[in-house]
Formats: C-alpha cells, sequence, structure tokens
C-alpha cells in the first residue's frame, strides 16, 4: 500500500535521528576500518595512502629471508581459539542459564523482579573488576587452592591460571546473562497447562522438556546464543586478564596491532575478519528462524 506524500515523509523525518546516529557510529567506522585494511602500514603508527594487499596476506602468510611468502599458521591458530572458546563460553551459558530462567519462571512475579534484578546486578559494576576478581580465585594459593592444600588434598599447584580453561571461565561468568535473560523471556510466555497435560498423558520429565519446553524456548535460546557467541568471539578483557597474553584472542590481537605493533592495517583486516565472523553467526540465526516461521505456518 503505497502512503501519501506527507505520511512518508513526517516517517522519514522522524527515523533520521536514528540513522543518522547509525551512519556515524556504526557504518561509518566500519568503512573507515575496510579502507585502512587495504592501505599500507606507516611504520610510526597509521597508514600510508598507498592500495595494498599485504595486511590479508599476513593473516596466512609471512615474508621468507629471500622474500618468498611462506604459510604461518600462528594467526589461523588464533582465529581458531577465538571460535572454540566462543561456543565454549556459550555452550556452558546455555546450560548453567537455561535452569536458571525456568526456575524464575516457576516463581511468583514478586520473587521474579526479585531474580531479575540479581541476575542484572554484576552489569552495575565494571567489567574489570569482576574479571580480575577470578585472577584471586583461580591463582596460585588463591580462594580455590588454598581450602585444598590446608585439608591435603593438593600438594603443589592445579595450574588454573593463563589457560584456555581461566578464559573460558571467564567468559561465561562475563556473558552468562545474556543467556538468562532472553531465555527467561521466552519461557515466561510459556502455557504451563501443557505440561500439566503432558504429565496427565503419562509424559516423564525429560519428553516434556525435550517436545513442549525446549520447542517453545527456542527463540530466547538462539536469541541468548548470539549475544554470548558475538562477544565471547570480540573479547579482550578476559583473555587479556586470565590468559596473560599467553592465549590471544582476536580482540587481544586488534589491540596489540593497534596499540604496541602500530599496525593499523594489519589489525584493520583482523577487524574486518571477526566482523565477517560475526556476520556468518548471525546468518545462521536468521535462516534458522526463517525456517522455523515456515514450519509454524504450514502446520
Amino acid at each position: 500500500m503505497n502512503l501519501p506524500r506527507s505520511i512518508a515523509a513526517r516517517r522519514a523525518l522522524g527515523l533520521a535521528p536514528a540513522l543518522i546516529t547509525v551512519a556515524i557510529f556504526m557504518v561509518l567506522p566500519m568503512l573507515i576500518l575496510l579502507v585502512f585494511s587495504f592501505l599500507e602500514a606507516d611504520p610510526y603508527g597509521g597508514v600510508e595512502p598507498r592500495f595494498s594487499v599485504e595486511a590479508y596476506i599476513q593473516l596466512l602468510y609471512e615474508i621468507d629471508f629471500d622474500d618468498a611468502l611462506v604459510f604461518n599458521p600462528i594467526y589461523l591458530g588464533i582465529i581458531w581459539r577465538s571460535i572454540f572458546l566462543a561456543l565454549v563460553a556459550t555452550v556452558g551459558c546455555l546450560i548453567l542459564g537455561f535452569p536458571v530462567a525456568y526456575f524464575i519462571t516457576r516463581q511468583d512475579p514478586r520473587m521474579q523482579n526479585l531474580m531479575l534484578y540479581l541476575i542484572t546486578l554484576p552489569f552495575w559494576t565494571n567489567q574489570l573488576v569482576r574479571v580480575y576478581s577470578w585472577i584471586l580465585i583461580l591463582a596460585k594459593d588463591g580462594v580455590i587452592e588454598q581450602p585444598l592444600k590446608a585439608v591435603g588434598i593438593l600438594d603443589g599447584s592445579l595450574g588454573m591460571m593463563y589457560s584456555n580453561g581461566a578464559i573460558a571461565i571467564g567468559l561465561v561468568y562475563s556473558y552468562l546473562p545474556l543467556m538468562v535473560l532472553p531465555i527467561y523471556a521466552s519461557l515466561e510466555k510459556l502455557d504451563f497447562r501443557l505440561i500439566e497435560a503432558a504429565h496427565d498423558l503419562y509424559a516423564d520429565r525429560m519428553k516434556v522438556m525435550r517436545e513442549i519446553i525446549t520447542p517453545l524456548a527456542m527463540p530466547g535460546i538462539i536469541a541468548g546464543c548470539i549475544l554470548v557467541f558475538v562477544p565471547s568471539l570480540g573479547a579482550f578483557i578476559a583473555p587479556d586478564l586470565l590468559g596473560g597474553g599467553k592465549k590471544l584472542m582476536l580482540g587481544s590481537l586488534i589491540h596489540l596491532q593497534f596499540a604496541s605493533s602500530r599496525n593499523w592495517p594489519f589489525g584493520s583486516a583482523i577487524a574486518i575478519c571477526l566482523l565477517m565472523l560475526v556476520m556468518v553467526a548471525l546468518m545462521v540465526q536468521a535462516r534458522s528462524a526463517a525456517k522455523r516461521r515456515a514450519m509454524e505456518a504450514g502446520r
């Protein structure tokens, strides 16, 4: 249906501030990164205005003494570690967040509000402080090791710090609320009479969870997985503090290129690759949502 020009003009005028904000603070920085990734690096920082694809070549190859390209898997390993730890954090948040969200929905409204307040309470403090607290917990002779040594269970050290496991714990702790809240939003709409009817038809708990609760909570599960996976993929604070600089992820690598190495084109190229990974994740989510709507429409 074609709208009158006056109505269309008013809508465009109303959307203009939001569109301008998105263009300035989201689209423009991405375009700058894209342009920088195809320029030459200035040895003193910044870029030289000459076209080059060296930054993307550096992701896979390094220049040998005779100026020959030699395959270098170091950065591929960092990309793989980032994807793996982001997936581990997503699965961990899902395993912990789903029961919490379901438990909250079974409480009375006043208790639900209190629990949601407690879930969001960590976001009221700085993430740096929250992640740094895990150093005190996981470090040698820390909160975990001292009681074990006191009772004679442990002699040496568990070596939990500066490992992939420590980074995964930090990511799960940081982004767990982002999994709980979307799942709660989906489960809140659940008609619990369906569960009672399933039990009346002799369905056990596992079948009720598999056939009723999980499918109805799937929109929240997918949204929560995206909200956890995307920031985990580009996380910087948890890998830097809990990994000790030994277990780099994409966020840490980008920071090093802009801050220490002063290789802005290479840092921009890594940021573009990270953006591509995020776009792939969002495309997968969009396709799964479209298939789910098509299946629901066909029923």
